[in-house]
């Protein structure tokens, strides 16, 4: 997006890329169909930034959402709203809008050289990249870096571009998991993360749903959503546990330790539960008698057993609650490495309004490797697609008021 602002401005653009073709973790992106964006009232899509919210905001009223399905439009895409908002390329597929577009930048001009590690800046201020056929020094007027995040490094966004800014004095918040998983820790084995042997291997994989997810953080934060998770080998993950996982990831950095709160049956409330649990079963098993009376089996079923204490399922009434407030404890994210995306980057405070590092005139950020975050949903997409072509823009402006010619 920066390329293609800067170019479109009539600069001569050069693109370097650590990988060897293009787009990589794009195409990662679109691989159970590319969500672009989302359709909901502007404002309310920019509230999803959270804290950064005041920095997000205007690059996405520059370029939102609906900027952005014009811009598909333009390339040849048509795109379609699924039920819960979400917009995507009507064939759902991140390659061939990519093809189209990287075809539109080499047919405007921009020279695409792959296989180009940056590594920063010699002694002349000149930019070094090593190659597989040795190293490369290149001259720039101006600079525009969307080097990642530290999620899917073996993608590219490997996080190294880190120290480098942090040694020419750049304040970079530290890269933390976002939209990620988390481990648990087992009720019967405290201190021990992960589920037990007879569940993990009977159920790992699948998913829990519907559920509702409540968290309420030692700030006072409340988060509550219905949705679904998966269960994983050491804990769970999935859009709804995403959608949480920024107050649970601070809560954990804060206390150690973070409780959610699961509703199994979110449609019913607790008067009607409390009322199947304690209709007498005879001689049915307690399993049976939850199943046929509220419907709960399987999985649902096993969480109750493998959170809950033995006693619990002697007091219907105990169980009734925990049924609709059933506590899971998470002790740990997943590794950075494996997340969908990452928070922390490059501080808002260390640019400019066209993002460009205060510090060193002529370079600018973009990209997730930018100090934001936000939920799944085409949040994440979007805001790396508007503040690429902000800093592309930005760095033309720069680049004018210097003097220099295209």
């Amino acid at each position: 997006m920066a390329a293609e602002a800067l170019v479109q401005g009539g600069a001569s653009v050069d693109l370097y890329d650590s990988m060897p073709s293009v787009g990589r973790k794009f195409l990662l992106a679109g691989k159970g169909g590319l969500n672009l964006t989302h359709s909901e009232p502007l404002e309310s899509f920019i509230a999803r930034y959270c804290k950064r919210e005041p920095q997000i905001a205007p690059l996405l009223r520059a370029f939102g959402p609906g900027q952005l399905i014009a811009w598909a439009h333009d390339l040849g895409f048509d795109v379609f709203t699924g039920s819960s908002g979400r917009v995507f390329p009507s064939d759902m597929k991140a390659a061939p809008l990519l093809r189209a577009w990287l075809h539109r930048l080499r047919e405007s001009g921009v020279s695409i050289h792959t296989r180009h590690r940056w590594t920063g800046w010699n002694a002349s201020r000149l930019l070094q990249f090593a190659t597989p056929t040795g190293g490369v020094l290149v001259d720039a007027d101006a600079v525009v870096l969307a080097a990642g995040g530290a999620s899917w490094p073996q993608l590219g966004s490997d996080a190294a571009w880190v120290p480098i800014l942090e040694t020419e004095g750049v304040a970079v918040a530290a890269l933390q998991p976002a939209n990620c998983g988390f481990d648990v820790e087992s009720p019967r084995h405290a201190g021990s993360p992960g589920w037990s042997e007879h569940f993990h291997s009977r159920f790992s994989g699948q998913p829990v749903k519907p559920v509702a997810l409540t968290f309420t953080g030692s700030d006072g934060a409340r988060f509550q959503r219905q949705g679904e998770f998966v269960v994983t080998r050491s804990g769970i993950e999935g859009s709804l546990v995403y959608a949480a996982s920024a107050g649970v990831r601070d809560e954990i950095a804060t206390s150690g330790f973070a409780v959610i709160h699961l509703d199994l049956l979110p449609d019913w409330d607790l008067a009607r539960v409390i009322r199947e649990v304690a209709h007498p079963r005879g001689s049915k098993s307690l399993s049976s008698h939850l199943q046929s009376r509220t419907g709960l089996k399987g999985i649902k079923s096993a969480l109750l057993r493998e959170l809950l204490a033995p006693e619990d399922f002697d007091h219907p009434e105990t169980l009734a609650h925990a049924i609709k407030s059933l506590p899971v404890r998470l002790t740990a994210a997943r590794p950075v490495a494996e997340v969908i995306s990452t928070a922390g980057g490059v501080a808002f405070e260390s640019l400019d309004e066209r993002l460009m590092i205060r510090a060193m005139p002529g370079v600018f950020c973009a990209g997730e490797m930018l100090d934001w975050e936000a939920p799944t949903g085409g949040y994440l997409l979007t805001a790396c697609f508007a503040s690429g072509r902000a800093a592309g823009l930005g760095a033309l402006a720069w680049l004018k008021e210097q003097g220099v010619s295209a």
